[in-house]
């Protein structure tokens, strides 16, 4: 059995308890605006470019099999549907202008990486953390590196966006320690335009793992201006407060996955929106706080 993975990250100190290893997995059924991993959502394999680091040698536009490279002007550009992912261009650059995104591994490969971390694993309390895109995208893989996870003993968990069959959810819920689980907007519109998807099953989803006594973070990313007003507040509080959780994270917006969307030819929608003040999200955890609910501010 094979998955598609975009990134394993190691030390990772923001995807749950401890020190851990973030193996994220390719492929999304939603679109938010600030997406911070764009290269996260297609499930198929990517070729991200780095316009800014070519020098115009004209060696990738030569050797190209598919004639999908172009530089005119000292421009580079790569045509996504003449271009077959061969990765000849990501060998052949001098200056590491093409980068490819998504390698599929086989579970064995992913258990090698994994247990690499085991000492700190053991030292920290931490373990290991599938996120994406949606990992449940790919559940079957993903259920089976579960198993040999908690085989291992490892502690572990998901970060998923609820958005998916539950049977999905059942098939992995024995072997999950804590769910990491995004929550956006209570306003099922308003998750619409700026998700792309309903949020009817994600909330759905949630309390069904809330009823089966799951181990549940809660992540809201909170942006200036789009869900930080009390309105978009005091129904996720009213609506979390009726459920078994943990924790609430809140998650200020940041910019750091802008520039990959012009690296992978897509549009970035939030551009001009900033981070919340800190005096803000103190705000809106002291509004959590008061409501009984435990609240971190960041991972």
């Amino acid at each position: 059995m094979r998955g598609t993975v975009f990134n394993i990250q190691r030390y990772s100190l923001h995807d749950g308890p401890g020190i851990r290893t973030t193996v994220f997995l390719k492929g999304c059924p939603l679109r938010c605006w600030w997406c911070h991993n764009p290269e996260s959502q297609s499930c198929r394999h990517e070729i991200m470019v780095f316009k800014e680091r070519c020098q115009a040698c004209g060696i990738c536009e030569k050797k190209c099999p598919e004639k999908a490279i172009s530089i005119e002007d000292s421009f580079i550009d790569i045509n996504n549907e003449k271009c077959n992912l061969c990765g000849l261009c990501t060998d052949l650059c001098p200056n590491n202008v093409f980068e490819y995104v998504g390698k599929d591994m086989s579970v064995q490969e992913i258990m090698k990486e994994i247990e690499k971390d085991e000492i700190f694993y053991e030292e920290s309390d931490g373990g290991v953390t599938f996120s994406g895109g949606e990992p449940m995208i790919q559940v079957d893989f993903l259920n089976e590196v579960l198993r040999l996870c908690k085989e291992r003993g490892f502690h572990t968990a998901v970060d998923v966006s609820g958005y998916g069959a539950w049977e999905n959810f059942k098939k992995v819920a024995d072997k999950v320690d804590l769910f990491l689980y995004d929550l956006k907007f209570i306003d099922d519109e308003k998750h619409k335009k700026y998700i792309e998807v309903s949020n009817e099953l994600i909330i759905d989803n949630l309390k069904k793992l809330s009823e089966i006594r799951a181990n549940i973070y809660v992540r809201m990313p909170i942006i200036k201006g789009i869900n930080d007003n009390d309105e978009d507040i005091d129904e996720s509080i009213k609506f979390l407060s009726q459920l078994n959780i943990l924790q609430v994270n809140l998650l200020p917006y940041h910019k750091i996955g802008m520039d990959k969307y012009k690296r992978i030819g897509m549009e970035y929608k939030l551009s001009g929106f900033e981070r919340p003040s800190d005096e803000k999200i103190n705000e809106i955890a002291m509004k959590f706080n008061k409501a009984g609910i435990k609240v971190k501010i960041g991972g």
